[in-house]
């Protein structure tokens, strides 16, 4: 055996063995870390679309808008302990959440996408035009002009280290600190208003406490690096936190879907599936040993790799496996037994011209690739505009799925049928079994 071929050997005898512990145990993996992830079709959980405001946004930052109001979206769901949620844009000013296997409240909905952004305020005459107005009075935004600019005190001058915590008396304080900028801007402002109430509001409502008043504090002494907000309940205090730590949506958004989806299929589908699953590849491997003899066998050692391979990469990627996943799965399984069908029936009028186990294996390969390749190729124009096409789509999340898995098992396969399979025949050129030339043509239709 070539020295090339012994090295292949090793590299692919090595990758196989880090995919199964990848794979295996399905629930975590030794080196994934991660279990299999199921789609909302199979585990059940919550869809939501949200519609974003872009109107005061200009054509040009229209796609970084919606790329900001995603990765916030994304900081505030970790907290909810969501394995792998999926937030997808759809369409130019649509966003799809998928949390699988959750449940989530409407509060939780709403904070979600709320804009989190608290404003100060202060109190203004009667024949003042005012922005809010409560049982406090009314209200305007509190300024003050740095280098020349007029600037509006609010959150977002806040580090990301908003906390909530209790004082010694068990009063509930959201804690807040300020950047260089905030911190002048808040000296500025409190320095005129001593004595004088400071409203906070969020959005067009006052921020309320836990008997229903607005707060709004005295200003007692001048307030530069950090500060404190009192009168919150625990869970509002600690909500307020960490959506201002996640940062405000550079948009409002407005929920347009909203559904609890129950587990269409579950776990009982799972488990049929992969019992389909392996009945499915066992008979393939099967016909495939009876028929075309030794290359079969060796086919179905690929195919073994080939899956594995694939459920590593599923797993590595966090890729969700829903049913429309699976069917692009099993659909991959055929095209990659169909890629080796195309080697050996060329390997067999090779050898039935009478070339050698060797000459033939290179000439079945090489012939067989031009074909391979541009019905693989094919098919990855087609993922390609299935995904595509599910990502412009609101409910388009089953038609990415079934392109990405077919995607990848159909660029695995050309890599187990081009490379892992033609290794693994190497093994024999140069033994006694090149003699019996019977073992490497196709049974029903070997020379008498």
């Amino acid at each position: 055996m070539p020295k090339k071929n012994t090295q292949a050997f090793i590299a692919i005898l090595l990758l196989f063995v880090l995919a199964l512990l990848t794979v295996f145990p399905i629930n975590v993996g030794l080196l994934g870390g991660k279990g299999v992830l199921l789609g909302l079709d199979l585990q059940g959980g919550t869809h939501i679309v949200y519609q974003a405001d872009l109107s005061s946004i200009e054509p040009s930052g229209e796609t970084d808008a919606i790329e900001g109001v995603m990765a916030v979206l994304s900081n505030r769901i970790n907290p909810m302990g969501v394995t792998e949620p999926v937030i997808q844009k759809k369409g130019s000013n649509r966003i799809l959440v998928e949390l699988p296997g959750r449940d989530i409240t409407d509060k939780e909905k709403e904070s979600l996408s709320s804009v989190a952004l608290l404003e100060f305020g202060e109190l203004v005459a009667e024949d003042e035009d005012a922005k809010w107005e409560n049982e406090l009075g009314r209200w305007r935004p509190a300024t003050a002009v740095m280098d020349g600019v007029i600037k509006t005190l609010n959150s977002s001058y806040f580090k990301e280290n908003t906390f909530a915590n209790r004082d010694n008396f068990g009063n509930i304080l959201l804690i807040f600190e300020w950047n260089e900028e905030g911190s002048k801007l808040s000296e500025e402002i409190t320095s005129r208003m001593l004595g004088q109430r400071l409203g906070i509001f969020e959005g067009a409502e006052p921020l309320r406490g836990e008997g229903g008043l607005p707060i709004a504090p005295t200003v007692q002494a001048v307030i530069t690096n950090s500060g404190q907000i009192t009168g919150l309940s625990w869970d509002e205090a600690t909500r307020l936190s960490q959506q201002l730590n996640a940062g405000r949506l550079p948009v409002s958004l407005k929920i347009i879907e909203d559904e609890i989806v129950s587990p269409v299929l579950g776990a009982k589908f799972v488990d049929m599936s992969v019992k389909a699953g392996i009945i499915g590849i066992a008979l393939v491997m099967l016909f495939m040993s009876l028929y075309y003899r030794l290359p079969g066998l060796i086919a179905s050692l690929s195919l073994i790799f080939y899956g594995t391979l694939v459920m590593a990469l599923f797993k590595i990627m966090s890729i969700s496996l829903t049913l429309a996943g699976i069917g692009g799965f099993v659909l991959s399984i055929g095209m990659a037994v169909d890629a080796n069908v195309l080697i050996f029936e060329r390997m067999k009028e090779e050898l039935q011209t009478g070339r050698t186990l060797g000459a033939a294996i290179n000439a079945g390969f090489n012939r067989a690739w031009t074909a391979i390749k541009d019905s693989n190729i094919t098919t990855f124009i087609v993922c390609g505009i299935l995904y595509w096409v599910g990502s412009s789509i609101t409910n388009g999340a089953p038609v990415m799925g079934f392109a990405l898995t077919l995607f990848i098992g159909v660029a695995v396969s050309m890599f187990t049928a081009i490379f892992v399979t033609r290794t693994l025949l190497y093994l024999f050129v140069g033994t006694r079994l090149t003699q019996k030339t019977n073992l490497f043509s196709p049974f029903l239709r070997r020379k008498r």
